[in-house]
């Protein structure tokens, strides 16, 4: 049979940047994959889907309830327009169009507005909130963040990423307790992080996480949270949510993956470094070239390898070296953030020891000027 590849005239890829949006993001385990193709064969009463699949998983998580949507940014604009329509049923079906006279601020820190991809004000906006800044780009104090807060505050939302600014931030929890005090929610986006506990336990209303990262399920979004806030999210299927619906196959591919995640054994930050040690050994024979152990700036368990460019050395920029291995036959993807300063990071749980070792021949080959076979 003639491979998707090749029928598509598509390109093979290494993923060497983690699980990312643009390339895909994960490949699920067989049992998920089987699930999913169950649930694309059967039919169910969606609503009695989202709310029993919701309680298994709340229940796996010791929360009070869940719910899956298509994807963490569908998450995010979903649970914006839960804070602020409430139980309204008039502005459930006007919000797009409605002058808002309800709170519809949305405070985060300063140094948490980013672009994962898009922006998060976009998501904010579709949602029907207003960004409102807290802090500076390089500190935001529970005192700063509680000075934005104003009667026309919705909620706080705090935005867990290794995009984020994490000097001089205030943590999950001391925000919980900001909203708490002000008496207004506090939304999470943890989209690829991986303990899917931790910031409901610390006091978040909603938590957001993509199905497909950590969690490697098929392409989805996990909101956990308080019930109220919860049933207020899964209203918004009858507004807004309606154009970003998630399948029924989505619904039980990802609760079979949060069953998956909970029980199997994770990879740790030691046994990746283990995998990428013979990578970076070979990569520090280049001329020009240095490779490292670093960890995940954002504080998981993470270790990825650092490589650095000497440009003068080379001759050409490290976004030049970067994009030419994407334009290879087989493309290859780096982390790219800290091209500007001569590094790339290598992601190494999804690729394999081959595949690592076709990285080093692709770079040195491209170093020389040699052509790969």
């Amino acid at each position: 049979m003639t491979s998707i590849y090749e029928k598509y005239r598509l390109k093979q890829v290494i993923n060497a940047s983690g699980r990312m949006t643009i390339l895909g993001v994960s490949t699920p385990a067989e049992s998920v994959v089987d699930t999913v193709k169950y649930g694309l064969n059967h039919y169910f009463e969606i609503k009695d889907l989202v709310d029993k699949t919701g309680t298994y998983i709340a229940d796996l998580l010791n929360a009070e309830d869940a719910v899956v949507v298509s994807c963490a940014s569908a998450g995010l604009a979903q649970s914006v327009a839960a804070v602020i329509v409430k139980d309204d049923d008039w502005l459930l079906e006007n919000l797009h169009a409605a002058p808002l006279a309800v709170p519809h601020d949305i405070v985060l820190p300063k140094g948490h507005n980013v672009n994962f991809g898009a922006p998060v004000g976009t998501m904010v906006t579709m949602g029907g909130g207003r960004l409102v800044e807290a802090g500076y780009a390089n500190e935001c104090s529970p005192q700063q963040l509680a000075a934005a807060i104003t009667p026309q505050t919705a909620a706080i939302l705090y935005i867990k990423s290794h995009h984020c600014v994490q000097k001089s931030h205030l943590s999950v929890e001391q925000a919980a307790g900001v909203a708490r005090k002000h008496g207004v929610p506090l939304i999470v986006d943890a989209a690829a992080e991986e303990d899917l506990q931790c910031y409901y336990r610390v006091g978040a209303d909603l938590v957001i996480y993509s199905g497909a990262k950590a969690i490697e399920g098929p392409t989805s979004g996990l909101v956990v949270g308080k019930q109220q806030y919860i049933d207020w999210v899964k209203r918004q299927s009858a507004g807004i949510g309606r154009a970003m619906k998630v399948g029924k196959e989505g619904i039980l591919g990802l609760t079979q993956a949060i069953e998956n995640y909970l029980t199997q054994e994770k990879v740790t930050g030691a046994q990746m470094v283990e995998k990428m040690t013979p990578f970076i050994d070979n990569l520090n024979t280049l001329n020009g070239i240095s490779a490292r152990v670093v960890w995940d700036a954002a504080g998981r368990d993470i270790a990825r390898t650092e490589i650095h460019f000497d440009e003068a050395m080379i001759g050409r920029t490290t976004a030049e070296l970067v994009q030419a291995l994407k334009n290879g036959e087989i493309a290859i993807y780096f982390r790219g953030y800290k091209a500007n300063e001569g590094l790339v990071e290598v992601d190494v749980r999804s690729v394999s020891p081959e595949q690592l070792n076709t990285i080093y021949i692709c770079i040195k080959a491209l170093l020389s000027g040699e052509k790969t076979a």
